[in-house]
Parts: structure tokens; C-alpha cells; sequence
């Protein structure tokens, strides 16, 4: 029964959280857009102590069942490692824990957290590599069924699928860790299940910790035990010795799959029983203090840490050459983020916001320090006052939640015109595409020569109107560059 719920919930966590990187049309976040804001790195960063804390009290009761069922890299794990079994069964062995390889690890990543060094969390964080994974690999995928679906709906007259444009970033920096990810997670899990959670993940060492005070346990009645070995080779986690009947609850998962497979009535999982004899229990034993002392530090370390390219469409019916991203000194983030320094503390690079961007703004960086945080450049669309999607998606507080009132008054660039590029300098030719199309009205065409009638009317940038959006820069019909473009600004600010 242990088991059977614990699937049952997982698959439940796993379908949503995959839905919410799947899906286009934005109905999934209504529903499902809580999953993603329980999960422990996020809620941490976005201070939403409420979950932080229920989630270590649901560790301290049930052990760690937020990695069985919760974190969708872990149920991933799950998967493979379920095929694996049916390669081969029992083929898991006892083995010590790496506590020198899960707590160098961990240390390495709170480092990179208060240090601000995104590029190093970003990669041990399981959330946000599972996001990577489903953005870059699953997401295309699933889209370019929906367009099978969508032509053969289109062929008998139906409009119940409509066609949508595919992410197919084959040389992209993240789809390239999210293959390098897979590619080490996978043959890990085939072969050995949980071997990434227990020594890599440092949301998994935090856990263990606490899973190792848990009031509901694994536990073994040497009575029953007939030293079967059934237990030790279908542990996940190589957690449990049947030979001294002991269990390392600090990496044991609560998947359940040992006591499904002991025949004898041997292993359950409850509330320790007074009087019980041949318990014996690996967790009881004194733990050591130093390491108590050094996870403890490092969770409180996490909980208070504040110190932290592109979709292809066509810009229109004819576009004869595509646009090339301008060299900006400053990069732009998304309104909501206050700042480039607030945003660097709190993004974990999960890669929800991208996904669900529906102008096509937001692509990972490049950039070495801020790898894999999403970025906003203007070749594709650009960003529109009226669209607040991602600070209605961000789980880490990363984009705080803004109302597009708001966000058409938050200037989080300005344009720079850049005169060897305007097209009625270089072709002779009229144009103010920027100047119309801007929806705050900040840019106006004027003459290069005042007294000359005749003279090429070119862009005028009001610095203190301009809120960044991007519209003058995207439609700026100059190729391969932009005549005018948009400078992010360190600190946003309201106009």
C-alpha cells in the first residue's frame, strides 16, 4: 500500500510539473502553477517560509518523501530506474554513504548560491535541471505533435489544434547541459537508482539530515527476517544491509519498494513499537556531531542566502535576413526583477519563464556568471506592456509578481538610436517604424537638418518615457542590425 500511494502521488507531481514546461496555451499554470512554488531551492529564494517549513516537518514525520514524490528530477530517476529493473531484477547491492563526496558537494553549492555564481547552483539544483531537460528536450517534442495534430485537423476542416512555432535550439548552451545532464543521470539510474540523490543533490543532503530524526521509518524485526537479501536488492538508494538489519535513513527515500518485496512480513514502515526486539536502526546510533553541526549551518546559510539564445519566427510575411542580437553593455531582465543584482540571488535557471514567454523575449544567457538565467533580446518579438506571464510563473521570487499597470510605468532599459544602421540615412527612404509603434510614445521623428525642408526625418529618444519594452528595436525593419536598440538598466525604476 506504501508503495502503491507513493506512486500514485508521484505520477500526479511529475505529470503536473511536466505540463506546466509543456504547455503553450497558459491554461496549465491556473491549475498546476503551485507545484512548481513547492519546491525546496525555490521556496527558499522566494522566502515563502510557509512551504520551507512544511516541507521540513513533512521530512521530520514521513522521511524523505519529497524526493520520491515532490521533486520531479527524483521521480525521473524513478522511471529509468523502474526500465532498469526490467532489464534486470535485484541488481541493487548495499553500499556506505559518500557523505565526503554529498557534503563537498553541498558546500560547493552554498558557496555558489551566496557568492551569487549562477552558473555553478544552477547546476546541482534538481528542479531547475529537470526544467532544462523538459524545456529544451521535451517541450520541442511535445509541440511538434501538437503541429501533426494540427495538420490533420487542419485537413478534415477541425481547429481543435492550431500550429505553433518549435524551439529547436540545436547548438543552444542549455540544451546542450540538459543533454550532458541526462546523459549522466540515466546510466546512474538504470544501473543504480538513486546514486545522483545521494551524493550530488544537495537539496537531497540538506533533507537527510532531518530524515534522520523522522517519526515514521523503515524499520526491520530481526525475528521475522530470514536474510533473504530481497530488501538490500531492490533498494533504490543502497540503503539497507540486510546482514545487520540496519537502514541509513539519512539516504533512504520512503519509495517502499523493500518492504513490497519482503516476503516475510520483516520490514514496515510506522511509528517504532515499545518493546520491540531485534530493531536495530542505523540512524539511532550517536550521529556525528560535526557533521549535525555543518549541515545545520548550511541550511541556515541557504535559508537566509540573498547574496545571488532563441526561438526562430519569421518578424513578419517577407523577411529577407534575420535579425542579429546587439552588443549590449548591460543585459536586460524582466520587469519584475527590481534589478540585475536581486535576480542573479534568486533565479535558479529552471527555465520556466522561457517556456512560457509568448513574445519570444526571454532565451538563456551565454554569459558565463549568469549561465542559463533567462535574458530578454528583441530579435523575435518583444516584450508587451500588457503580458506579465513570467512573474506570474517565476516559483523563486526571481520576478516578482507585477500587474501590467505597473509594468508599462517600470523602465527597465532605454533605446539608443544608432544612426549608421536608420534607413532613411542609408537608403534614402522614409520610415518611423520605431516612433510608431511605441506604446509609451517616447520616440519621435525629427529632421537631422532643421533648416533643410527636405532633410531625413530620424529617431529622437526620450530617455525618461522609454520603459525597454523593445517594440522600436523588433520592428526596426534595418537588417542585420537594428537602428535602434535597447540598453538594459542595472536597477529598474519607475517612470
Amino acid at each position: 500500500m506504501l508503495r502503491k500511494i507513493r506512486i500514485t502521488l508521484a505520477t500526479v507531481m511529475f505529470i503536473g510539473i511536466t505540463l506546466l514546461f509543456l504547455d503553450f496555451t497558459g491554461v496549465a499554470h491556473c491549475w498546476l502553477g503551485w507545484m512548481a512554488k513547492i519546491q525546496f531551492l525555490p521556496a527558499i529564494l522566494a522566502l515563502n517560509l510557509i512551504v520551507v517549513v512544511a516541507l521540513v516537518v513533512l521530512t521530520l514525520i514521513f522521511g524523505r518523501i519529497y524526493c520520491s514524490v515532490i521533486c520531479p528530477l527524483g521521480v525521473f530517476q524513478d522511471v529509468i530506474a523502474w526500465l532498469g529493473k526490467k532489464a534486470k531484477k535485484n541488481r541493487y547491492t548495499a553500499s556506505k554513504a559518500l557523505s565526503w563526496l554529498r557534503y563537498t558537494m553541498l558546500g560547493v553549492f552554498v558557496v555558489a548560491l551566496v557568492a551569487g555564481v549562477g552558473s555553478i547552483f544552477q547546476l546541482l539544483e534538481p528542479y531547475s535541471a529537470f526544467g532544462r531537460i523538459a524545456t529544451t528536450i521535451f517541450q520541442p517534442i511535445w509541440k511538434l505533435a501538437n503541429n501533426g495534430l494540427a495538420a490533420i485537423a487542419e485537413s478534415i476542416d477541425s481547429y481543435a489544434f492550431y500550429s505553433v512555432d518549435v524551439l529547436l535550439p540545436s547548438f543552444g548552451m542549455v540544451l546542450a547541459i540538459a543533454g550532458i545532464t541526462c546523459l549522466v543521470l540515466i546510466p546512474l539510474a538504470f544501473a543504480n537508482g538513486r546514486t545522483y540523490c545521494n551524493t550530488i543533490c544537495p537539496v537531497g543532503t540538506v533533507l537527510s539530515f532531518f530524515s534522520r530524526f523522522s517519526l515514521m521509518k523503515i524499520r526491520f524485526d530481526a525475528d521475522k527476517c530470514r536474510n533473504c537479501s530481497l530488501c538490500t536488492k531492490n533498494c533504490k538508494a543502497s540503503c539497507i544491509d540486510y546482514k545487520t538489519h540496519t537502514v541509513d535513513y539519512s539516504r533512504c527515500v520512503v519509495c517502499g519498494n523493500c518492504v513490497s518485496q519482503c516476503k516475510f512480513g520483516a520490514l514496515k514502515y510506522g511509528v517504532k513499537e515499545l518493546g520491540s526486539k531485534g530493531v536495530k536502526e542505523a540512524a539511532e546510533e550517536k550521529p556525528d556531531t560535526s557533521k549535525r553541526s555543518f549541515l545545520l549551518a548550511t541550511a541556515m546559510v541557504s535559508t537566509a542566502a540573498l547574496a545571488q539564445e532563441a526561438k526562430k519566427v519569421d518578424g513578419g510575411f517577407a523577411t529577407i535576413e534575420d535579425k542579429v542580437a546587439p552588443h549590449r553593455q548591460t543585459p536586460i531582465t524582466p520587469p519584475g526583477s527590481l534589478s540585475a543584482k536581486h535576480f542573479a540571488q534568486h533565479c535558479t535557471g529552471c527555465q520556466l519563464c522561457v517556456s512560457k514567454c509568448p513574445n519570444q523575449v526571454l532565451r538563456p544567457s551565454s554569459d558565463l556568471m549568469t549561465l542559463m538565467m533567462p535574458t530578454m533580446s528583441y530579435e523575435q518579438g518583444y516584450c508587451r506592456p500588457e503580458c506579465n506571464d513570467c512573474s506570474e510563473v517565476c516559483p523563486t521570487g526571481a520576478i516578482k509578481l507585477i500587474k501590467p499597470e505597473e509594468k508599462a510605468s517600470t523602465q527597465i532599459g532605454h533605446a539608443v538610436w544608432v544612426k549608421k544602421n536608420c534607413i532613411p540615412l542609408t537608403d534614402g527612404v522614409e520610415c518611423g517604424n520605431c516612433a510608431r509603434h511605441c506604446p509609451v510614445g517616447a520616440i519621435e521623428m525629427v529632421p537631422v537638418d532643421e533648416e533643410n525642408e527636405e532633410s531625413a526625418y530620424v529617431p529622437a529618444v526620450n530617455e525618461s518615457r522609454c520603459i525597454g519594452c523593445g517594440a522600436c528595436e523588433n520592428l526596426c525593419p534595418a537588417r542585420p542590425f537594428s537602428a535602434i536598440y535597447v540598453e538594459g538598466h542595472e536597477v529598474h525604476r519607475l517612470n
